[in-house]
C-alpha cells in the first residue's frame, strides 16, 4: 500500500515530490484550506503571468513560439470551461501550473511541465490532497528553475 501512496508523489521525472507538498487528511478539507487554494492559484497566476512575459523572447530565441505558462484546473482529467478555483474542494480537483510553447503538441491538456498545485483525491467516501507548501519552497523559483531547464535542453 505504502508503495502506490509513494507513486502518487513522485514528480514526471521520478523524483520524490514529498518536500514541496502538504498531505491534507479528509479531516482537513474544509472552507479554511479552500481559502488557503484560492490564494495559492491567485500567486501562481501572477508569477505564470510575470514569467511568461520574461521568458517569452528567450523562447522565441530557439524558434519555440507562444510560450504559454498558466494555471491550469481540471475534475478527473477533464478541463471544463467554467472551471475556478470555487471549486477546489470537489473530489479528483487538480490545479497546477502549466508550461507549454510551439513545437510541442497540439493538445491543449497537455504540457512540457507542469507543478501541481492542489490535488483533491479520493474514493467513494474517503479523500485525501496535497498542497503545495509556500512556506517551504518558492513557487516562482521552481517555475523559473524549470524554465531555465527547458531552455538548456532546446
Amino acid at each position: 500500500m505504502f508503495d502506490k501512496l509513494k507513486k502518487l508523489f513522485m514528480d514526471k521525472q521520478g523524483h520524490e515530490a514529498d518536500d514541496k507538498y502538504i498531505l491534507v487528511p479528509e479531516n482537513e478539507i474544509n472552507e479554511t484550506l479552500k481559502r488557503d487554494i484560492v490564494g495559492l492559484e491567485e500567486v501562481g497566476e501572477a508569477y505564470c503571468k510575470s514569467l511568461q512575459q520574461k521568458y517569452r523572447s528567450k523562447f522565441e530565441r530557439y524558434g519555440k513560439q507562444n510560450l504559454k505558462i498558466w494555471v491550469c484546473r481540471d475534475i478527473d482529467g477533464d478541463q471544463l470551461p467554467n472551471l475556478s478555483s470555487e471549486q477546489c474542494l470537489e473530489k479528483e480537483y487538480r490545479s497546477q501550473v502549466g508550461i507549454n510553447f510551439d513545437g510541442f503538441t497540439d493538445e491543449e491538456d497537455a504540457y512540457v511541465y507542469y507543478i501541481q498545485l492542489w490535488y483533491y483525491f479520493g474514493g467513494y467516501f474517503k479523500g485525501a490532497g496535497t498542497l503545495y507548501d509556500l512556506s517551504k519552497n518558492h513557487l516562482e523559483a521552481d517555475i523559473e528553475e524549470k524554465l531555465e531547464e527547458l531552455l538548456n535542453q532546446l
